[in-house]
């Protein structure tokens, strides 16, 4: 009797052990890939990217560079693209400084799977638009630069920076009726905005040229 006790006390203890050791290994699964993990997984991977909630950049700061030109170009670049040269917005737009293909080829630029594999084709097309933009808007620039219109003081790096967003006819427009045509892109930013943005950068390093090319 006493052997019969002691095998069924034995055998109990086996089954319980048994048990528990099921459900730790159950519950360590649990932990190792909790259905929050898994949720954020589907969305990374198979969400449509239109779908995803961007982070606004003006939350994020670029790093400051300074208020020479090299500043200037890459705040503008973070604003354009997040600094990506291989960015291709919704609208067409291409590069580090999303450029329209019509501007490229004023530029002397045609083949756009060349330009957005290239940054050093990039990085000179953005200081050939900046040239060629100087040129346009010189009497412009000379006119209302250091004179407040909406609020905020024209700068040259504004001016030639809402130029880039919305193009020099435009910008002329806003200058000469002092901010009353002001124009906004597909993505809600207006030449205002710009104006304010980049304003006190220090670009003489770039010199007008009315056909500048890359």
């Amino acid at each position: 009797m006493k052997r019969w006790i002691g095998f069924m006390l034995h055998l109990a203890m086996i089954v319980v052990l048994t048990s528990f050791g099921s459900y730790t290994v159950m519950k360590k699964g649990d932990v190792e890939i909790p259905e929050s993990l898994k949720v954020k997984t589907n969305l990374e991977f198979f969400a449509p990217q239109d779908s995803v909630e961007l982070i606004d950049e003006d939350e994020v700061a670029p790093p400051f560079l300074g208020k020479a030109f090299n500043g200037f170009k890459e705040a503008l670049a973070f604003k354009e693209s997040q600094g990506k040269y291989h960015s291709v917005n919704t609208l067409g737009y291409l590069g580090k400084y999303q450029f329209g293909s019509s501007t490229l080829n004023l530029m002397g630029v045609f083949d756009m799977v060349e330009f957005l594999d290239d940054p050093k084709l990039q990085e000179k097309a953005f200081e050939a638009n900046i040239a060629r933009n100087k040129w346009i808007l010189r009497r412009d620039i000379k006119r209302f630069n250091g004179k407040v219109i909406g609020g905020s003081k024209i700068t040259e790096s504004g001016i030639l920076a809402a130029a880039h967003l919305a193009g020099a006819g435009n910008v002329k427009k806003y200058l000469r009726s002092y901010g009353q045509n002001d124009v906004t892109d597909a993505y809600g930013s207006n030449i205002s905005y710009y104006m304010k943005k980049f304003a006190g950068y220090d670009i003489s390093i770039i010199e007008q040229k009315k056909n500048a090319k890359v």
